[in-house]
């Protein structure tokens, strides 16, 4: 059986966000019941409940794995130092992705599993040579193709990840221009992992479209942990709160008649999960219209700590 906890739920910057006074960061910050925190997006999974893989490395990474008891150390007798961590997968390069990586650099072995973009990212900036390639082995993630998961010595892990090229565009930190421009292939994927011969629970926390081939891969599927940025396209810009849309970062909205809602309205997937919540979308709070749209549409929205199983 799958086991998947959330690490983080947020998108970039965390809900609240440490510059953001918007309402529902205000809220958040207050302690309101309504408008709970949540960390940048990140999950863990793993098929025993003994050996995790997570699923991108947030920069609250640390904060992350403290409050969460199935990835305390548990080491055996005579040691001092263990993890449950056996590898981590990278969907992207963003810093919300990868930051985390640093905070993983005390010499405990892990796999490090990415797309060649991404490896590329790694590859060209020296801080994440505190990663020793000797102890941490950094694997490629091939596209459309099963990968049997295995930790830094090569054991097997019961987890199988295939990565497939979703809409997206290259990291914030490498645009070059003032439009949004597209990633090469691999460099926003989605993943479908699955324990053992389970059903495959998919994680996209960035897509800016809904493609004929998202559709075919996607219909019928158990679980799916999708974008959920923003609500509304313009939200941020209407919020006063940068002057992007959604479709400008890479991300389809939630709502209208190209969005996320719509897109899957006929899709028949069973368990249906928004993640990486800006903290201007008002599904963030509990008692707003908006979540209670996504809820009538069939949605759960994500929330640190929140348990799954596929």
């Amino acid at each position: 059986m799958l086991k998947l906890i959330v690490l983080g739920a947020a998108a970039g910057g965390g809900f609240p966000q440490w510059n953001s006074a918007g309402p529902g960061c205000r809220r958040a910050r207050a302690g309101d019941p309504t408008a709970r925190p949540r960390t940048q997006c990140a999950l863990a999974a793993s098929a025993d409940g003994e050996r995790w893989v997570l699923l991108n490395a947030a920069p609250e990474l640390p904060a992350q794995l403290a409050a969460t008891p199935a990835l305390h150390p548990r080491p055996g007798p005579g040691q001092i130092r263990h993890s449950p961590i056996a590898a981590v997968l990278l969907t992207g390069a963003e810093v919300d992705t990868v930051a985390g990586l640093l905070s993983l650099r005390e010499r405990h072995p892990f796999a490090l599993y990415a797309t060649p973009p991404s490896l590329g990212v790694l590859a060209a900036n020296p801080i994440f040579g505190a990663l020793n390639p000797a102890i941490v082995p950094r694997r490629e993630l091939p596209l459309g193709s099963p990968l049997p998961l295995r930790d830094a010595e090569g054991a097997p892990l019961g987890l199988t990840v295939e990565a497939y090229a979703v809409p997206g565009k290259v990291p914030l930190f490498l645009e070059t221009r003032d439009e949004a421009e597209p990633g090469e292939e691999g460099a926003t994927i989605g993943l479908a992992i699955r324990a053992g011969e389970g059903p495959a629970a998919h994680f996209i926390p960035g897509c800016a479209m809904m493609t004929e081939a998202l559709r075919i891969r996607l219909r019928g599927a158990e679980l799916v942990l999708f974008d959920g940025t923003l609500f509304r396209d313009d939200e941020m810009i209407r919020a006063g709160a940068g002057p992007k849309t959604g479709a400008r970062m890479g991300h389809m909205s939630i709502s209208g008649e190209g969005g996320t809602i719509a897109a899957f309205a006929d899709l028949g997937v069973r368990r249906r999960i928004l993640i990486h919540l800006n903290n201007t979308n008002p599904v963030l709070l509990d008692d707003s219209p908006e979540r209670a749209q996504v809820a009538a549409a069939g949605w759960d929205v994500a929330e640190d700590g929140m348990e799954i199983t596929a």
